[in-house]
């Protein structure tokens, strides 16, 4: 006995090329991954490090963007200062700068720094606004593996931290310190002597053209595949319906 094939319904081919565009859209937003000689995370979108002088920069390339989140590693020789303890208290230590008016400003610690795990790593974790520049947040993880310590600094303005909070998420819980044997026996490291802690001199917005003014405009409402998914939602609803109203009579 032949069965006949039955074809797919509208509905049904719909839901396959739904199905389509997110596979195709999950092949085309692989993370791409920085490496330098001690660490290594998942970069977000867009974005690309250079080094400058004895830190890495990473910021997006977009002109408008690139004022509004920084990302900063560097590494050196521990010191005397450079243990998890004094991370910690450095962290949760108010600081006071100069706004442009002169005035002194004080900074907040918004998440109080504690020891976390990351990759098998231990990290010390804390987060303060206007610790570097005024209107900023700044979330800082140092670590130390044997002769190398490590400072990484996440920072946002404070009007678009809620847009790069996923990214920095993503950047952070895949941070591994990948320094080879080698550089760990290294008597100096990015040029530095170890007569000094990681955090000292930190002042990582100097001269990198953040603190200005940001450019304000419209947030998107939404980027291209979520306009398809609505376009096919509401196809697909459409396409029900008189499937349903024609069953009907």
């Amino acid at each position: 006995m032949i069965t006949k094939k039955r074809s797919l319904t509208p509905v049904q081919l719909l839901f396959v090329f739904f199905v389509s565009i997110i596979s195709f859209k999950s092949l085309n937003t692989q993370a791409k991954i920085f490496r330098n000689a001690y660490i290594a995370f998942e970069l977000p979108d867009g974005w690309n490090c250079s080094l400058e002088a004895t830190e890495w920069v990473c910021r997006s390339q977009d002109a408008v963007s690139s004022k509004e989140a920084i990302i900063i590693f560097t590494a050196k020789e521990i010191g005397p200062t450079d243990n998890f303890a004094i991370y910690e208290q450095t962290m949760n230590t108010e600081r006071t700068l100069t706004s442009k008016a002169g005035s002194p400003v004080q900074s907040q610690v918004v998440q109080k720094a504690k020891q976390v795990k990351i990759n098998d790593a231990a990290w010390v974790d804390g987060m303060q606004k206007g610790s570097e520049i005024p209107n900023y947040y700044t979330r800082y993880l140092a670590t130390i593996k044997e002769r190398i310590a490590i400072l990484a600094t996440f920072s946002a303005h404070r009007d678009f931290y809620a847009k790069y909070s996923n990214a920095f998420f993503k950047a952070i819980t895949s941070l591994r310190v990948i320094a080879s044997r080698g550089l760990l026996t290294n008597p100096t490291v990015s040029g530095s002597g170890g007569s000094q802690g990681v955090f000292s001199g930190n002042n990582n917005f100097s001269g990198d053209g953040l603190g200005g003014d940001i450019p304000r405009f419209e947030k998107k409402k939404g980027g291209g595949l979520t306009k398809i998914i609505l376009a096919l939602l509401a196809v697909i609803g459409s396409i029900g319906g008189y499937i349903y109203m024609k069953r009907k009579k």
